[in-house]
């Protein structure tokens, strides 16, 4: 049986941190076993908000490119591609914005979410504004049949599929699969201050690439609850980022039910709370900082890793839009 593909990715603005793990990379894991699946390296959706930084998006790519390989992707299973690298997603994307009016690209909800918590007024960057379209070239390029999003980016999913639909009317067939959103259940993780969620950006994050020292003044600075004065004190467990953690990496639920009954009613400090979950934390990333290690010393076969996929990539995608642009009754030479 065919596998279906599925495609993923990161903007490469930085080291991904324990949120995206969380959130997508262990579920990667698990896809590359049951799925074809792309991971890609959106160096270009980066410079949507970046582009007075280029430097940083350019040396995200093998910093992001590490944390994939470090935490256990395979790239004899995952193709891991660079987005800039790859032209048909440039040119299904300008056809695209031919098949949707500005007024809908700026309806969608998670792009005015975004907009207004980057405060960018009216001074949005076109690439920003056209995101959902790009993002539906990235997707449908592809073919793919399953997207992993989360709850926020689900409006850009169902987009994707809207533009699918017009394209398959334009041909008179059906030339693009309509994707299927897989909403991972842990959803987005809270930042260490339980102010916002965990962010590069925000300043509130655990990267991947974290010593014990660094994750050990991470854990001691996690918001608990303001009004567990003292150990006898009864605490509140709904958002306290100590056991948003604990229920998010944890693998023993029965013991951590009991700590959470235990803190509710008094007599549990949250020194001890915190000593348990630096030992879980330790133990996963602690393999990850060992490998990280070892592949910052081989760039070289980093960048073999992404020119392989990408080449991968180029195939499928290229063979996506020429058929694309058949269908629709667009020119050849």
């Amino acid at each position: 049986m065919t596998k279906k593909t599925i495609l993923t990715g990161d903007r490469t603005t930085g080291p991904l941190h324990l949120g995206h793990y969380a959130g997508s990379l262990r579920n990667r894991l698990s896809f590359q076993e049951t799925h074809n699946q792309f991971l890609l390296l959106a160096d270009m959706q980066a410079l949507t908000d970046n582009a007075h930084d280029i430097r940083k998006v350019r040396r995200s790519v093998l910093q992001v490119a590490i944390d994939y390989l470090a935490v256990g992707i395979d790239p004899e299973k995952t193709s891991i591609c660079l987005q800039s690298h790859l032209p048909a997603l440039g040119e299904l994307s300008m056809l695209y914005l031919n098949f949707v009016s500005l007024a809908r690209l700026e309806r969608n909800p998670t792009i005015k979410d975004e907009i207004r918590s980057r405060g960018f007024g009216r001074s949005i960057p076109a690439g920003f504004a056209c995101y959902p379209a790009a993002q539906a070239a990235d997707i449908t390029a592809f073919k793919a049949e399953v997207v992993p999003v989360g709850e926020d980016q689900a409006p850009i999913l169902e987009q994707t599929n809207e533009l699918a639909r017009k394209i398959n009317a334009a041909a008179g067939r059906e030339v693009l699969p309509v994707a299927k959103a897989i909403i991972p259940s842990a959803g987005r993780m809270p930042g260490i201050d339980g102010r916002a969620k965990m962010s590069k950006s925000g300043g509130n994050s655990i990267p991947l690439s974290a010593s014990r020292r660094e994750l050990k003044a991470a854990v001691n600075a996690m918001y608990t609850d303001e009004n567990h004065l003292q150990v006898s004190d009864p605490g509140k467990v709904e958002g306290n980022v100590v056991f948003t953690f604990l229920d998010a990496f944890d693998p023993d639920k029965a013991t951590i039910d009991d700590l959470k009954a235990h803190y509710r009613r008094g007599g549990l400090g949250d020194g001890m709370l915190k000593k348990r979950l630096l030992g879980i934390l330790e133990d996963l990333l602690g393999p990850v900082r060992e490998r990280r290690a070892e592949l910052e010393k081989d760039p070289d076969f980093v960048r073999d890793v992404i020119r392989e996929g990408t080449a991968r990539a180029r195939e499928v995608t290229q063979r996506t839009r020429d058929e694309v642009f058949e269908a629709i009754g667009m020119f050849a030479l």
